[in-house]
């Protein structure tokens, strides 16, 4: 069980750091370069950012899944 949890955990996280990344904060972000660039401030979320969160929620949901894994294995 060890061999399918851990490198699921290792790609796991670094997209969801990757994925964190791309967010946009306050003053833009990375994923001002896929689309969600000024016109994303006057009219809300643009479909790339809402794509973006559903992609990263995902992640979290795989990575939070492994976590507890790995805790009920050791």
């Amino acid at each position: 069980m060890i061999w399918l949890v851990a490198p699921l955990h290792v790609i796991s996280a670094l997209t969801l750091v990757f994925l964190v990344l791309l967010h946009s904060g306050k003053g833009g972000g990375l994923s001002d370069m896929f689309g969600g660039g000024a016109g994303a401030a006057a009219a809300g979320s643009t479909v790339v950012e809402r794509n973006l969160d559903r992609i990263t929620v995902v992640a979290a949901i795989v990575f939070g899944f492994t976590s507890v894994s790995y805790g009920l294995i050791f």
